[in-house]
Order: structure tokens, then sequence, then C-alpha cells
């Protein structure tokens, strides 16, 4: 049995890492005030009657595959989703991006494999590239590292922040593509440490190990603004769905508890990660999206219309759960937290 620990990643010794250093940032401006999200999916200031976004994120170590398989056409579309899709999540419109790339050697044809894919995550995202910086550091990494930050605007009287959420509402599940781009460290243990594969060794279902693993991660921008533009739909919070899948509900509102008891059946990718790792089912909704890149909760009554628009940009969606005041799990009463009901069994997301 091996878990994201065994794999080098401790989320819960992460979430304390990054509490420990945004308790030390307390200067703000007193002419240009941030908003007030708290840990949200990303950060603003005002910026007149609009907040400007922005957030920033990278790769990690699907980078590694990519090296290993000496195919790095897919990953600038990986480092943009995982920007925008956090943008999104207060119902900001990605508008412009840079890039930082840190190698410690790179050639030409590496590098135009790079901006291919993102000129193709730009185009999807449907956003501008206006800069970046290329730092070459042999002495700090030996490998290719891609990251970003990207500026997006909001009206003040549209952000979503996830206070309106309540009980009753429906926690609509937006279709992950695969793996995306977290749980990498755990997948790779279990396929080349444990498994003893080749990223060209073919899995149980017929692709490649590099075939899924490479698989960019979807960008949810058009889908999400056309849900968050319509009028006849009161979209209440959106959460995307990375490392710590489903516990990062509670970031848009922590009184009340998310229960998530209709997911589709997993992908493929992830049984093959449980079944040659062992990896249990906890484990696994800790560590990967399980199929689901993104929520969108609303009342019971918009959820037709928000699967009609996933729908129209070829992304399957469903009802998957909803809100509840608190769940009484095992004896006792869970509130503020995801509880995921999978196999017969409850799993609750610390």
């Amino acid at each position: 049995m091996v878990t994201y620990k065994d794999a080098g990643v401790d989320i819960s010794h992460e979430d304390r890492v990054i509490k420990a250093l945004v308790s030390q940032i307390t200067f703000k401006r007193t002419d240009i005030k941030p908003a007030e999200l708290g840990l949200h999916y990303a950060g603003a200031v005002e910026f007149g009657d609009y907040y400007l976004v922005l957030s920033t994120d990278g790769v990690g170590s699907k980078m590694i595959v990519a090296e290993m398989a000496n195919k790095f056409d897919t990953v600038g579309i990986d480092m943009i989703a995982m920007n925008v899709n956090d943008a999104i999540c207060i119902g900001a419109e990605p508008v412009a991006l840079v890039d930082y790339l840190a190698v410690g050697h790179i050639t030409e044809e590496i590098a135009e494999q790079i901006g291919k894919g993102l000129n193709e995550g730009a185009k999807e995202a449907n956003i501008n590239i206006v800069g970046g910086e290329t730092a070459t550091l042999p002495d700090m990494i030996k490998g290719i590292d891609l990251a970003g930050t990207v500026l997006a605007i909001v009206k003040k009287d549209e952000i979503i922040t996830g206070k309106d959420v309540k009980p009753g509402d429906v926690i609509v599940g937006l279709r992950s593509s695969g793996i995306h781009s977290n749980g990498l460290s755990l997948a790779r243990k279990v396929f080349f440490d444990i498994a003893k594969m080749d990223v060209y060794d073919k899995l149980s279902y017929g692709k490649t190990v590099a075939e899924e693993l490479l698989t960019p991660t979807r960008i949810y921008v058009k889908p999400v603004l056309e849900m968050v533009r319509d009028k006849d739909i009161e979209v209440k919070g959106l959460a995307h769905i990375t490392g710590g899948s489903f516990r990062k509900l509670k970031r848009l509102n922590d009184k009340v508890t998310y229960y998530i008891d209709n997911l589709p059946e997993p992908l493929p990718i992830f049984k093959e990660i449980q079944r040659l790792g062992n990896v249990p089912d906890e484990e696994m909704f800790r560590t990967f999206n399980m199929g689901i890149g993104f929520c969108v909760i609303v009342d019971e009554e918009d959820a037709d219309k928000v699967i009609k628009i996933s729908n129209k940009y070829n992304i399957p969606a469903q009802i998957i759960g909803r809100v509840v005041d608190s769940l009484e799990v095992n004896g006792n009463k869970v509130v503020g937290k995801s509880v995921v009901k999978y196999n017969d069994k409850f799993i609750i997301l610390e």
C-alpha cells in the first residue's frame, strides 16, 4: 500500500507551510485595497469598478514525465490551465499571462515544443501571453520547470466568493480529461518505482503511460464564463478540483458541508494507479481529481442549464452531490468539510 506521503508529498505539511508563510505577510497598501478572499483560488486588488485578479501555478512534476518521454508539446497547456482554472473560480475573466521557464539546460527544439503548448493553451483560454522570463540555472535546476502567472478581471459587484453557498444547493461536476497536473509524484512512484514500468509501456486499456500522464489539463474558461454570464443562472460557488481533490470546496464556504454521493465512474487512469499501487480509496480522494476537474454550485433548478452549457463544449457534467448543514458519519457530526460516499463507505476529506 502506497500513499502520497510515501511519494514525498505531505498535503497536511503543505497546509501548515502555507499558513506559516501567509502568517508573516501582513503589509497592505492603503490606497489599493485587496479583496478579502482568504485562502481562495486567486487573489485580487481593487481597480476602479473592477478587481484585478492574479493567480500563479506551474506544471509540477509532470515535467519529469515529459522529460522521460522527450515530449514537451502539451505542458504549456497544463501550465495555462492550472492558472486560468483557478482565476475563474471567483468569476473572473483571464486576459493575460506571463511565464517563467527555469532550466539547467534546454535545446531550441524543446523550447519550440513548449511554445507550441503555450500557444494552444492561450487559444483555448482566450488570453494573451504578454511576456515572461527564462532562467538558466545549472547549479539549481537539473531539469526543466515551467510556471506562470495569470491576470484576470471581474467587476466588483460580480465577484463570486462562495459566500452565498447554502444548504440545498447542488454540486455539478465537470469531467476532467485525466490526471491533469496533480498527484504526479504518486502516479510516478506507482508506475515507475512499484510497477517498474517504462513511459512507453501500455496500460491495461491500451494507452501508454506517457500518453495517459501527459494528457493535458482541461481548460474550463469558456464554459464557466458562459455559465457566470448567463442571467438565468445564479452561480454561487466555483471550485477547481486539483491536489487535495474535493477538500478544497471548503475554500468557498467552510460553514457548510459538501456531500458528494453521485460520482461518475472514475477514469481508467485512477483505477490503474489504485490497482498497481494498492492505494486506499481515502488516499485516492486526497490526491487526485478522480475524474471531476471542476465544480459549479447552483440552485437545483439551475443545474440542467449548467450541464447543458458544459455539454455544449463537449465536457460531460452531472450533479455529483449537494450542500448540507452537517452530516452524520459513523456517529460523528461533520461540519465544514467535504464527505465523499464511495464504494459504500464515507470518506471525510480533512
